[in-house]
């Protein structure tokens, strides 16, 4: 017998109609169900010696998680065994619902009372980036979120942004309150002359029009990577 007619083949049938994704999924809801399970229903089937649910491991082992899902391009996808342009664009789309669901939920805005709850709100997206990017975070007189804007891409610094662009926003939702937000791609969130220098100039230009520049977050790369320049004292003393 051949190494591979010899070769078991494992098929998502194969397991008992209980432990299915699918079926559990419609049973338990989709709370119960591990990350390789719910990328299992995306894929819908396995390979030979690979059923979805393992093939859903393995890009999680692959990528890092998530986020390195997240972060991967539809390119990386596809040279993945049993990824074909399909999966790869039914992955993408279900990461990106996702992304715009936490975004579009007016009746319950989250409410920023530290730096890490503003962090929170984008790191999962913003670490994905592979330019520098730019956001201010509008807030309300509760510190509710109202917009998070986007207002540059690119190199982020004082030398290459109008700073009447950052406000440009919150004018014109009428906040009384700001956050800026920007990512380092290099992975490391340390701030540097630069981002201390726009720092200052925003907060020179929020005291003009009488709009609070709460803090100046910076997003690297990986779980819980991020730097609060006011909590650091720099540009805010």
């Amino acid at each position: 017998m051949s190494e591979t007619s010899s070769r078991p083949v494992y098929r998502i049938t194969d397991l008992d109609t209980s432990e299915r994704p699918r079926e559990r999924l419609a049973k338990v809801g989709p709370q119960a169900l591990s990350n390789a399970e719910l990328l299992a229903i995306l894929l819908g089937a396995g390979l030979p010696g690979e059923n979805a649910v393992h093939i859903g491991q393995r890009l999680l082992q692959t990528f890092h998680g998530l986020t390195g899902l997240h972060r991967a391009s539809f390119e990386d996808l596809l040279q993945q065994r049993g990824v074909a342009e399909a999966r790869a664009a039914q992955i993408k789309a279900a990461i990106e619902l996702g992304r715009r669901l936490a975004l579009e939920m007016p009746s319950e805005r989250p409410v920023v009372k530290s730096p890490a709850d503003a962090a929170a709100l984008v790191q999962y997206e913003m670490s994905a980036l592979e330019k520098e990017q730019l956001r201010v975070m509008l807030l309300d007189t509760r510190n509710r979120v109202v917009e998070i804007a986007e207002v540059a891409n690119g190199t982020v610094n004082s030398a290459h942004l109008r700073i009447a662009e950052i406000f440009t926003p919150a004018v014109r939702r009428n906040v009384p309150a700001i956050l800026l937000i920007h990512n380092h791609p290099s992975g490391d969130p340390t701030p540097s002359p630069e981002d201390v220098a726009l720092t200052r100039a925003v907060l020179q230009a929020g005291k003009l029009l009488d709009i609070e520049v709460l803090d100046h977050i910076i997003i690297g790369v990986g779980q819980d990577r991020w730097v609060s320049l006011k909590e650091r004292g720099l540009g805010f003393a």
